[in-house]
């Protein structure tokens, strides 16, 4: 009863913090799926379909807020959920799959040395040339495979972002999972995140402690470039 219960909190509590909308006239390739569709109890806020993230802007390819990721993947996290939602914790996802003409927007948005709208937010230790040395950034993004998500965990009793440490998407040190600038308890946090997340086999990133990819993606040398719509 317990779950029955936390489910319809979900829904009427954490609903505006989920953007499904949606065209439904267009069709996926072939062994995509729309991440709420598999898993109608997840939360998501793509911020790459609007202001609030490194670039300040919406970036291209993003025609909606809605999650896409290929369906072995989406079935996995889909796991990854139900057992969170017995710890009374749940999924937020900020990306999944990413397309090749939003990577190619991040590349020349780097390149751009005057365009520093949200350096104080994202990145304020580290200079624009260097994020893709450091890693923070590539042309070529394994979410584009289309089995790479970036998310975190809420409460389901307010659904209330937990604690890990530091935002999504900042660039520096407290990101990484090794990270000594965060507490043992947002340590902790990490690790329910990391630990669920191995039992159902994604595996994660050293650098972000929200990015994981399905260790059996489907799609593992093709780089699509479809957009979210």
């Amino acid at each position: 009863m317990k779950i029955n219960i936390s489910v319809i909190v979900i829904f009427i509590f954490c609903s505006v913090f989920s953007s499904m909308a949606q065209d439904k006239t267009f069709r996926l390739p072939e062994g995509f799926v729309y991440v709420d569709e598999v898993i109608p109890d997840i939360i998501s806020e793509i911020r790459y379909a609007g202001k609030n993230n490194f670039i300040g802007k919406p970036i291209a390819g993003y025609d909606t807020a809605r999650a896409i990721i290929s369906k072995s993947a989406a079935l996995a996290l889909s796991k990854v959920q139900k057992e969170l939602i017995q710890k009374d914790l749940m999924l937020k996802i900020f990306d999944a799959y990413r397309p090749q003409r939003a990577v190619d927007h991040f590349v020349k948005w780097a390149a751009d040395k005057a365009d520093t709208l949200k350096k104080a937010r994202f990145y304020p230790d580290i200079p624009k040339d260097r994020l893709f040395e450091l890693g923070y950034i590539s042309t070529r993004s394994g979410h584009s495979r289309g089995s790479t998500v970036d998310l975190t965990l809420v409460k389901v009793a307010n659904c209330a972002e937990v604690d890990m440490g530091g935002p999504y998407d900042f660039f520096g040190e407290i990101s990484h999972h090794n990270s000594k600038e965060v507490s043992q308890e947002q340590k902790n946090n990490r690790e329910t995140l990391r630990l669920v997340m191995r039992k159902y086999g994604f595996r994660s990133y050293s650098e972000e402690w929200w990015h994981y990819t399905y260790d059996a993606e489907p799609f593992p040398d093709t780089y699509y470039n479809f957009p979210v719509r």
